[in-house]
Formats: C-alpha cells, sequence, structure tokens
C-alpha cells in the first residue's frame, strides 16, 4: 500500500527477532506495510539451511499478504557463532573471504528466488593490524565476484557504508564504485548523521543515479544507534522530499533491531509516522 505521496513503507525483519518469520509478516501486513527488508539468519530462513520448498512456500506468503522484499545480508552471527559479523571480506585469510563471498552468493540466489531487486551488504571492518590498501584490494575482488554472480539477474548489488566499517562514508563507497560502476548505494540515511556527513536531501540527489535502497529512522548526530522517528536529529521531512523530487520508487526500510523488545507497537508507531510526514508533504506540494 502506497502512501498519499506514492511512497511504500517496509520494514526491516531484524526489528521481529523474537517473532517466527511468518507471524511477523502477518503483523506487519496487517499493519499496512508494502515491503520487508528480510535479514537472513538463523531464525529467519536461514541462508545456510533453508531449502527450495522453505523459499517458495515463503515467496507464495509474500505474494498473499502483497509484501514486496529487499534482502540483508548483516545477521550477526550467522557465519561464526562466536564473532560478530565474522568471517568478512576484509578476512586476511583467502578461505574466510571466500566463506563470506560464498554466504553473499547465496543470499544473492535467494534474492532471485524470491523476486527481490535488491542484495544489500557492507564491506565489514578490518582487524587493526592490517594494512587498508590491502582491506581494499580485497574488498574490491569480493565486490567483483558478487556482480559477477549477479551479473544477468535482476537483483542489483547494493554496498551499505556502515559507520566503523572500511566503506563508512559515501566518499568511501564512491571509491568502491569507481572501480565497480555497476555497484549500487545502501543508502541508510541515519548514518550520515553518525559520521557526520548529514544533509541527506543534498547526498540523496548526487547519488540518486545509483541508489539502489533507501533506509530511514531517527538517529543522534555522533552515535549510531538506530532510534524511532521523533527521538533523534534525522530531518525526515527533508528526506521525504528528496526522494519524491529523484522520484524515488522502491520502498523505503525502517531499520529498529534493536526494538524487537516492543516489535509490535514499535513498528505501528513508525508506519503512522511516516503516513503523517507523507501527508505533510502532499499538503505542502
Amino acid at each position: 500500500m502506497a502512501s498519499a505521496s506514492g511512497f511504500r513503507f517496509g520494514y526491516n525483519t531484524n526489528g521481529y527477532a523474537h517473532h517466527r518469520l511468518e507471524d511477523a509478516l502477518a503483523i506487519l501486513a496487517e499493519q499496512g506495510w508494502s515491503a520487508i527488508a528480510l535479514t537472513l539468519d538463523v531464525h529467519h530462513l536461514d541462508p545456510l539451511r533453508s531449502g527450495a520448498r522453505e523459499i517458495a512456500e515463503l515467496r507464495r506468503r509474500l505474494d498473499d499478504l502483497g509484501l514486496a522484499v529487499a534482502i540483508e545480508t548483516g545477521a550477526r552471527f550467522v557465519l561464526d557463532p562466536r564473532r560478530k559479523h565474522r568471517p568478512n571480506l576484509l578476512d586476511p585469510a583467502p578461505a574466510e573471504r571466500a566463506r563470506r563471498l560464498d554466504f553473499l552468493r547465496r543470499c544473492g540466489d535467494i534474492a532471485s528466488e524470491l523476486g527481490s531487486t535488491c542484495l544489500s551488504f557492507w564491506a565489514g571492518t578490518p582487524e587493526p593490524d592490517l594494512e587498508r590498501e590491502h582491506c581494499w584490494t580485497w574488498l574490491q575482488e569480493g565486490i567483483e565476484a558478487l556482480l559477477a554472480h549477479l551479473a544477468g539477474g535482476a537483483v542489483r548489488a547494493c554496498l551499505e557504508p556502515e559507520p566503523g566499517m572500511l566503506v563508512e562514508t559515501l566518499a568511501d563507497f564512491e571509491r568502491a564504485r569507481r572501480a565497480a560502476p555497476a555497484l549500487q548505494l545502501a543508502l541508510d540515511v541515519g548514518h550520515l548523521y553518525v559520521t557526520g556527513e548529514e544533509r541527506p536531501a543534498e547526498h540523496i540527489a548526487h547519488h540518486a543515479r545509483h541508489l539502489g535502497q533507501v533506509t530511514l529512522e531517527d538517529m543522534q548526530r555522533g552515535r549510531h544507534d538506530h532510534l524511532p522517528f521523533g527521538q533523534g536529529d534525522v530531518d525526515v521531512p527533508a528526506v521525504l522530499a528528496a526522494l519524491r523530487a529523484c522520484r524515488w520508487t522502491e520502498p523505503i526500510y525502517v531499520e529498529l533491531g534493536r526494538h524487537g523488545f516492543d516489535a509490535v507497537a514499535t513498528s505501528r508507531v513508525a508506519l503512522e509516522y511516516l503516513r503523517r510526514a507523507t501527508s505533510g508533504l502532499s499538503e505542502n506540494a
């Protein structure tokens, strides 16, 4: 269901970490969300254990509920139960980098089977003693291999700048994209306020031609904590106006992964906020 100004809104399933996936989908559809950002995880369509039957059943369920889907690859312990977000594409061991790449390829295949056009991923955090240029080389090799795997299909590889990781800022993303022009940007607007970049409307306009995914929530300056709307510094109306100006038609996703303890109320209030914000945007058009 689109808003009054034509936007579609989606919710990240990491905000429903304490729910069964089928229950989370039913609740989000009932609330009026148009899409989900599906964080593939050990309890939500485990990408390493789910087979063709489970994936086909989920696609039918998404179709029945009218939910579009983007695939997120940021589950914390899906590859290593003892180390968060490891291994990654910056691991000094080639076999470990290959494990992350195989995981991303698998997620890309699942995205295709679910009818998704977006696969979001991040670079990873380098170990402190590693040369940054080595990390950049490994990252570019991983990106090129992932793009080659996805070539010819509908799924776009979207790299998300993440505070504290090798690709942290939009300038970092541009460096990666210069070596791999097919790469698209997964923009989490709140991150701009953590890294000091801010000016979301300006950045959206500048990157519109290769913008592949947009995530929006509130965030305080300098603090990487995804917050419900109204609790931070993000200028949500300005972001929505900029997206409308660049004729954004894909869903806008909300990520509140730390609020699963009150998931149902949190997602409901978030959608109510966005509807009010887009209604005001339409009235002021």
